[in-house]
């Protein structure tokens, strides 16, 4: 996960969540990463959860200045959005595995089920929703350049959501993929083929070369569209994870005495009511 001020109540919300359905906790281990050198998120991390191990790194936001372009909601442009496409430099060479979270979702299961599922010889694993329309994700630039467009020729029309990734390091790191992904952000930079942020380079990369995970792993959505925010409800089938992409977050709903239904399930693994902790709201 990655670890800042102001999603700082969410990644604590998300910790709790794991650790509460784990079935082995103890064998959670956590990386976070952080924009800048904040011992005193991680002691606040800590602190909270004494037992737990947790490693931090620090995350150079030099590496994508010059690669961001803005996009269509100002959270999606902050540097630290795009440092998942840094992970297999920033982890150590013996991690070869992780579970990608975002810090706006909560886990309802045990988090081993995810961890243990086969990637065979795909890179990356992440729920899928094939069928989509990639005119969508696109602009007119993207189409009418036939080199950026034969990009997609082929591929399934497979839409994911990347807060929720489970990733093989080690093939990532053979297959360079951190550069690939870097191509289509410069590319964006220059020519603007896309309007959102981190999502774009990602399915241009991965689309229809994902494993795909049962969708109980990624109930996305949940914070509404990228403009309004407005409530929305459980996609059908069951449920893992809860994850509130979208503009809305829970934390700030419930503040302002205006929740959606759903963020009642987010409420109990809040951690920020019953402590003080947290001195920046």
């Amino acid at each position: 996960m990655t670890l800042d001020v102001t999603y700082l109540r969410g990644s604590v919300a998300g910790v709790l969540s794991v650790l509460q359905h784990a079935a082995c906790p103890e064998n959670v281990v956590f990386h976070f990463i952080a924009s800048h050198r904040r011992s005193d998120l991680l002691r606040t991390i800590t602190s909270t959860f004494p037992y737990q191990t947790f490693h931090l790194y620090h995350f150079n936001t030099d590496l994508v200045k010059g690669k961001i372009s803005s996009s269509i909601r100002r959270a999606l442009d902050q540097p630290l959005n795009y440092a998942r496409i840094y992970l297999a430099d920033l982890l150590p060479m013996s991690v070869r595995r992780i579970v990608y979270f975002d810090s706006d979702l909560i886990v309802v299961d045990d988090v081993a089920k995810l961890w243990n599922i086969k990637l065979g010889a795909h890179v990356l694993g992440a729920p899928e929703y094939c069928h989509a329309n990639f005119t969508n994700y696109f602009n007119y630039r993207f189409w009418s350049n036939p080199a950026y467009a034969a990009a997609l020729r082929g591929r399934r029309a497979c839409y994911f959501n990347t807060g929720v990734m489970v990733i093989d390091l080690g093939k990532w790191r053979e297959g360079k993929y951190t550069e690939k992904l870097e191509y289509w952000m410069k590319v964006q930079k220059k020519y603007r083929i896309y309007e959102l942020g981190s999502l774009p380079p990602f399915l241009l990369v991965f689309a229809g070369d994902v494993e795909g995970v049962e969708h109980r792993w990624n109930q996305h959505g949940l914070g509404g569209d990228n403009l309004e925010g407005l409530c929305r409800d459980l996609h059908p089938g069951p449920v893992s994870l809860l994850h509130w992409s979208g503009k809305g977050k829970p934390w700030l709903r419930l503040d302002s005495k205006r929740p959606c239904p759903l963020d009642s399930l987010w409420a109990p693994y809040d951690l920020y009511r019953h402590s003080t902790l947290f001195c920046d709201s």
